[in-house]
């Protein structure tokens, strides 16, 4: 099973360096390897299906263009990051337009579903917040190694195990990082924002 994996992630890093090279025949066949759960994955994510379609194609776009930057890493939780990121601006986007559009409720359902998909999900949220505005700014604040394991498991959406693996630390250390990297981010907004009720300076 392991055997298996190591051989997947190998035959991933060959096929990065093929795309590195400027392999365009690489490039489909990696597509072709990771196209599918990367689209399931983000589905969980975002209701919109072309957004997630774009969001694919831009992935694949920023591999093209950033393969000689792969550092050894399996290959799909770097796919997977960079798709997190392309989803991250994709409702960013959104977000600024609908508060151009006016309130969210006004934006009209794209039928169907039972889920109210009018505004962003709490996920949608978090996701946009860490790219930016007060929690982006908070962010900035707190050690690098804490930052980059709430980024892999908050922005990224990677399990701990995923987590682990992407950045070449023990589980128990993701685990123990991302309970410090919550509590300096909570005094780092502290910081940023001591009263809730905002006086004027």
């Amino acid at each position: 099973m392991g055997g298996q994996r190591e051989k997947d992630d190998d035959g991933d890093a060959a096929l990065l360096r093929a795309v590195a090279a400027g392999d365009t025949a690489a490039l489909g066949t990696l597509y072709d390897r990771h196209a599918g759960w990367l689209h399931a994955r983000l589905t969980r994510r975002c209701a919109d299906p072309e957004v997630v379609r774009e969001v694919v194609q831009d992935t694949f776009v920023t591999v093209w263009r950033s393969a000689s930057g792969h550092r050894g890493e399996a290959a799909g939780g770097w796919l997977w990051t960079i798709a997190a990121r392309r989803l991250v601006d994709a409702l960013r986007a959104q977000e600024r337009v609908t508060r151009l559009a006016g309130p969210p409720l006004e934006a009209g359902l794209p039928g169907g579903g039972g889920h109210g998909v009018t505004a962003p999900s709490a996920e949608e949220r978090v996701l946009a917040g860490l790219e930016y505005g007060d929690v982006g700014a908070a962010l900035d604040r707190i050690s690098p190694e804490l930052r980059e394991v709430l980024r892999a498991t908050v922005v990224d959406g990677l399990s701990t195990r995923e987590a682990a693996r992407l950045l070449g630390i023990p589980e128990g250390t993701v685990k123990s990082r991302a309970r410090r990297a919550r509590a300096e981010l909570r005094a780092a907004l502290d910081l940023l924002n001591p009263s809730p009720l905002g006086g004027t300076a």
